[in-house]
């Protein structure tokens, strides 16, 4: 924490280490490096700050390429779904470009290559995919809005590409979905960011951003400093910053490898797989993730009773911080909750997660949250002492409830089913 990662010339073994992530990034993406030849990325804080790198080479690459057919660089664009993270927009925003956002539905959360196309001109600097988005966990299509961007590049002797913001899916992919075609295997996909304190198992604050070849990073982005003793090329927004998260991503790497993160991950599938028929069973949510990661997101059926963002309070003041929010433009009427399976969410969490969902329900169908006629009817109806026999025969319904929903499911622990890594 106390080694000034910058300084490559003081830590010259930090710098060693940090340059051994990104080849091992760009291996595991299926970048086209020839034999010894070395990857091109670099360490961030966060995705957020890899996201901004990656905007900024899409844009200059981008004028670039007006420049020399003499053409205008006055508004260039950036085509994303309204699924993206806010970091997007910032990047956007702060860097003067147009962010053209395609609305999704309650029934696709999602960027399509259809709703991307009609959005699609000269002055695109490129094409953000998703895998793993904030609101559900999906992963975008990626290789479907690959071919639909090379056959308009084709067409109109456009050079657009594509970047995939794997903030989440990039350490989850590899090794669950290693056949699923994404990354640097697409040729247009130029650019990766993936955030190493989500599935890259580190603390927070380190992120990465790869890019396909070193062409694909503009020249101009990167500078070379020697104040600092030796010859440094620097491509950052931020300069000083400690190094404990590249040397956490590292040990990690090695600490784990392939067949550990491997591991990892296929509990995070079967514990959010558990997680996910719990609550499908219970009967009063639908179930709106497509389970590419290890994340359970879900909706009420019915909110007669209570909303999500009821459940949410209700469960905070259990001790858990379950998310609960509106999806983004063109599904805004449809609410859901997120819960994210990491490596220390084990199947008895999950057990104390759903009987404190399940007395969440009974007690708002009890005390309903809304100023409703049934609430208030409910009002002029209970006495003190029907309130509190009626309290005590739901802690007793719940409790039955609960016990025979949870007994119906197979007990984790002789199921005969091996798990592996830190759980």
């Amino acid at each position: 924490m106390k080694k000034n990662y910058i300084d490559f010339d003081e830590y010259p073994q930090t710098a060693e280490i940090h340059n051994r992530c990104v080849n091992m990034l760009c291996s595991l993406f299926n970048a086209p490096l020839k034999e010894e030849e070395e990857g091109t990325g670099t360490g961030t804080i966060g995705s957020s700050e890899a996201i901004m790198l990656a905007g900024l080479a899409m844009k200059w690459k981008w004028q670039q390429r007006r420049k020399s057919k003499d053409l205008s660089t006055d508004k260039p664009n950036l085509i994303c779904g309204s699924n993206v993270q806010v970091c997007w927009h910032k990047m956007c925003r702060y860097f003067d470009i147009e962010c053209r956002e395609a609305s999704v539905s309650p029934d696709c959360l999602v960027l399509t290559a259809e709703r991307a196309k009609a959005l699609i001109d000269e002055n695109t600097i490129g094409v953000c995919a998703i895998l793993g988005s904030t609101f559900n966990g999906q992963f975008e299509n990626v290789k479907e809005i690959h071919d639909m961007v090379v056959e308009l590049n084709n067409k109109n002797d456009w050079e657009i590409p594509i970047h995939v913001d794997a903030a989440s899916g990039g350490f989850i992919a590899p090794f669950i979905h290693p056949e699923l075609e994404w990354d640097f295997r697409l040729p247009m996909v130029k650019s990766i960011n993936v955030s190493g304190h989500k599935f890259g198992l580190v603390y927070a604050g380190i992120g990465w951003v790869l890019f396909r070849e070193k062409q694909d990073l503009p020249d101009e982005l990167v500078f070379h400093v020697n104040y600092l003793g030796g010859d440094q090329a620097s491509f950052t927004l931020n300069f000083s910053r400690g190094a404990s998260g590249i040397v956490g991503q590292y040990y990690q790497f090695l600490r784990l490898g392939h067949s550990g993160y491997t591991q990892v991950m296929e509990n995070g599938m079967k514990t959010a797989q558990y997680l996910r028929g719990i609550i499908k069973d219970i009967g009063m949510f639908d179930i709106v993730d497509t389970a590419d990661m290890p994340l359970v997101a879900f909706s009420l059926k019915n909110t007669k009773y209570c909303t999500v963002f009821d459940l949410q309070d209700h469960l905070r003041g259990r001790g858990w911080i379950v998310p609960a929010y509106s999806c983004s433009k063109g599904a805004e009427s449809l609410n859901i909750m997120r819960v994210v399976v990491k490596q220390n969410f084990t199947t008895d969490l999950a057990d104390l997660l759903v009987r404190d969902l399940i007395a969440a329900l009974h007690h708002f169908e009890q005390f309903p949250a809304h100023d409703s006629s049934t609430m208030k009817d409910k009002e002029s109806a209970f006495t003190e002492a029907n309130a509190k026999h009626k309290s005590e025969a739901a802690t007793k319904k719940l409790w039955r409830d609960a016990v025979a929903l949870l007994q119906r499911k197979n007990n984790h622990r002789t199921d005969d089913i091996k798990t592996h890594g830190v759980c």
